[in-house]
């Protein structure tokens, strides 16, 4: 039991960043109407700026706080994480004003990204030939929170707009003591490595990667793949509602879906592929399904073709893990938070690139003097991007055995 008790908490730490994520979609537009009165179309600027506040930081601080954990060790930056967390969930609940809005965001959005030092933890504890999966693992827990951040958010919403933050700063901080008690370290002394400034820089700790033989084409996969995979939650509520003319229900009841097959795929599909396939041709198969999916969703015109493509849909998230895996595999162990820290601000930049380029499109597309009328214009340029990603890891195989 107390082997398994570190890793039930790596999973709670995961899905508590990513519930944050979600948590406050349902109650923001409310939130900011509490503060200053803003109706629905005025809040919705500082609403994209609050999302793209926390894109930000966790772009921003991925590789610092990936490179503290390989000088301090894992268990104290979780730790230490989980507190700032609860107290900037406290702050949203209380705030009286906009600007404290914005200091809660920028300090979740840091805290948020322990992504990459829970990641670093599950690299130390399982055999290089089983990270694939324990990655997949941690995605799982990730693709939970987003199930049920939404969920939780309106549900306490009814309560108050303040009530979902109370009670996410009350998880946060329980998971920190249960941390406290569970967690043992993992990285040894000899092992860790002093703590460099520099490297904390997310553009050159990408562009350092980028030079290392085995590592530097994967950087580049994974980032083309995040940005086309993020075109599902930049443009989903506005497609489908355009598209298949889905209610506000509709929207949460199509994405309620495609997370649980997520998780399926992430927490037990993931585990038969990499064994039998190995990384790099599970990531080719995941590539080569999510060109063929991004493609067809944007083709599609009714309800019943959305919900069947779904299961496979939800296949192409397989990339992650066996790309993970693969760079984990090549990646000394005193380098293993740097590189999740440099993956976690891969994320980061394709929450920021992703929204933009996507929603300008659909924006484009769909507007009455558009030159075409393509709502699917979003998933095509997904596309474009997943089949870049697949020909630059076909043409890279890994020297290593698969």
């Amino acid at each position: 039991m107390k082997t398994r008790l570190p890793v039930i908490f790596i999973i709670i730490t995961v899905m508590l960043d990513s519930v944050g994520i979600g948590l406050i979609m349902p109650v923001m537009p409310g939130l900011i109407h509490d503060i200053n009165g803003m109706n629905l179309s005025e809040a919705v600027i500082p609403g994209t700026m609050l999302a793209f506040t926390f894109a930000f930081m966790q772009f921003l601080f991925g590789p610092t706080v990936g490179n503290l954990s390989d000088h301090f060790g894992r268990r104290p930056i979780l730790l230490t994480s989980l507190a700032a967390m609860s107290a900037s969930y406290l702050l949203f609940g209380l705030a009286g004003s906009l600007w404290v809005l914005f200091v809660g965001r920028i300090a979740t959005g840091i805290t948020g990204a322990t992504f990459s030092t829970a990641n670093a933890y599950m690299a130390d504890i399982t055999a290089p030939d089983k990270r694939a999966a324990a990655f997949g693992m941690t995605g799982a827990a990730f693709g939970v929170g987003f199930i049920i951040g939404p969920a939780i958010g309106g549900l306490l919403g009814e309560m108050g707009v303040r009530a979902p933050f109370f009670a996410a700063a009350f998880v946060a901080l329980t998971n920190g003591v249960l941390g406290y008690f569970v967690l043992p370290e993992t990285l040894t002394p000899e092992k860790r490595r002093v703590f460099q400034l520099s490297r904390c820089n997310p553009l050159r700790a990408i562009l350092r990667l980028r030079h290392v033989p085995q590592v530097g084409p994967y950087v580049l996969v994974i980032l083309a793949f995040t940005i086309a995979h993020n075109v599902y939650p930049s443009v989903w509520s506005f497609f489908t509602q355009l598209q298949f003319g889905f209610s506000e229900g509709m929207v949460g009841v199509s994405l309620a879906i495609f997370g649980v097959f997520i998780v399926i795929v992430q927490g037990g599909v993931i585990r038969a592929m990499v064994p039998r396939f190995g990384e790099w041709k599970t990531a080719l198969i995941g590539l080569s399904i999510n060109v063929v999916v991004m493609i067809l969703t944007g083709l599609i015109s009714q309800q019943w073709m959305l919900f069947a493509l779904m299961p496979i849909m939800a296949l192409g998230v397989i990339v992650g893990p066996a790309l993970q895996g693969l760079m984990s595999k090549v990646t000394d162990p005193e380098h293993q938070g740097e590189l999740q820290g440099v993956l976690s601000s891969m994320q980061g930049i394709a929450m920021i690139v992703s929204p933009l380029l996507m929603g300008n499109l659909f924006r484009i597309f769909t507007a009455e003097d558009a030159p075409i009328h393509q709502p699917g214009a979003p998933f095509f340029a997904a596309a474009i991007l997943a089949a870049i990603a697949l020909v630059i890891l076909a043409r890279k195989k890994p020297a290593i055995s698969d």
